[in-house]
């Protein structure tokens, strides 16, 4: 590839080659006088982070005299493999002034930033383009799993695509720069509503004897009602569709996989031909309707329940998947939220060991909850359903 698809006006040359030893020097510096006492790691998703903060504690050693000395806008590899990166991740130090690397980490720093722009590189990173060259020298390390065992010398032979102009590198820098910004500011405002509906769901619910929430809505001073599950829901259960009649395409076909905390995963559904709609009616899901994973419910720390969205209106139930029915005095937004934590408990409750069990529509039947009258639970229902807009959106 000479040229991109998509470039800014007025740039019409072809990308160059550059050896990343041409644009780039390595970093080598020790923490000998002790400048920083942050050690980092890097994350393919996070980029350079705090330690404490991705893995929940320190994994560095006490002394970090002998460690890199990270400066903000340095660059640093981690050779690690996972999922997200194949061949390890790239990526340039914005969160902290300082920090301080392993040594089993590649360091390295631009050498002019007047004919190198440094948020360029950074997103260059951000693609795969670079997996080529690394995987010409790579080879697994045999002492530590996953560690991929490349000289610094030969990554400083990979090759980068890079515009011969700088201005088109900044202008390139700057449009994913922002376009990263907006990311942080949505993502910071998405976990801002997540704690705050995990607050309000404490809250706005009774908790341990009592019968009535901390906070409620204007107007309501009555005690929650006490009932048990099988007095106000009944789960209807999916039915065992045989695999020679799945298709590339048709009806959507709703399986335990495919239901995940709050949404509906499409990596894992198989699709049925459209006349099983009539043949399978019982089966039938519709937009609104509440379906929970019966088989191992939870999955990362979070229970399988989901509401059906317009897209998979008119969509089949398969088994051990199960729809959730309500009786007409129960308001279904509210359903979801109560149940979203009920079924959990009732769950954990029931797992023996690490083992999670089938959801037993017998057990859960007699498992006690308690509930509001009607108009309460609609305007608890509303504005828990509001949050979840909100968190989609951003």
């Amino acid at each position: 590839m000479k040229k991109p698809k998509i470039r800014f006006d007025g740039f019409t040359e072809d990308w160059e080659q550059r050896k990343l030893e041409s644009i780039a020097e390595r970093v080598i510096r020790k923490n000998q006088d002790l400048v920083s006492e942050l050690p980092l790691t890097i994350s393919a998703q996070y980029g350079l982070i705090d330690q404490s903060d991705f893995f929940n504690k320190r994994v560095a050693s006490k002394d970090v005299s002998g460690y890199y000395l990270i400066y903000n806008g340095e660059f640093a590899y981690n050779k690690s493999t996972s999922g997200e990166a194949p061949w390890g991740a790239i990526k340039r130090l914005d969160r902290y002034e300082n920090g301080v690397l392993s040594t089993l980490y590649i360091v390295f720093k631009i050498k002019d930033e007047e004919k190198t722009c440094s948020d360029f590189i950074a997103a260059y990173y951000d693609t795969s383009n670079w997996h080529k060259d690394i995987q010409a020298i790579a080879a697994e390390g045999a002492r530590n799993h996953g560690l991929l065992n490349i000289a610094p010398a030969d990554f400083f032979k990979t090759e980068l695509a890079l515009p011969q102009d700088i201005e088109e590198q900044q202008k390139i820098g700057n449009c994913f720069k922002s376009l990263n910004h907006l990311i942080t500011l949505h993502q910071r405002k998405c976990d801002e509503v997540k704690k705050l509906k995990k607050f309000m769901l404490q809250k706005m619910f009774p908790q341990g004897d009592s019968r009535i929430p901390e906070i409620r809505f204007a107007g309501f001073t009555e005690d929650w009602e006490q009932c048990k599950f099988g007095d106000c829901y009944k789960i209807l259960s999916g039915y065992a569709f045989k695999m020679e009649d799945y298709c590339d395409s048709g009806i959507s076909l709703i399986n335990g996989e495919s239901i995940q905390h709050g949404k509906i995963d499409e990596a894992n559904m198989n699709h049925l031909p459209e006349n099983f709609l009539y043949i399978y009616s019982n089966f039938i899901l519709k937009e609104g309707d509440i379906v929970v994973g019966l088989n191992r419910p939870i999955t990362n720390g979070e229970l399988k329940i989901a509401q059906i969205p317009r897209k998979y209106n008119n969509s089949l139930l398969y088994q051990r998947a199960g729809k959730i029915e309500y009786v007409d005095e129960i308001d279904i937004q509210f359903s979801y939220i109560l149940l979203s934590q009920e079924i959990f408990k009732h769950t954990v409750k029931e797992a023996v060991g690490s083992d999670q069990p089938f959801i037993s529509s017998t057990k859960l039947n007699k498992w006690e909850m308690l509930i509001p009258r009607k108009e309460e639970q609609q305007k608890i229902g509303h504005y828990f359903s509001n949050l979840d807009h909100l968190i989609t959106l951003h």
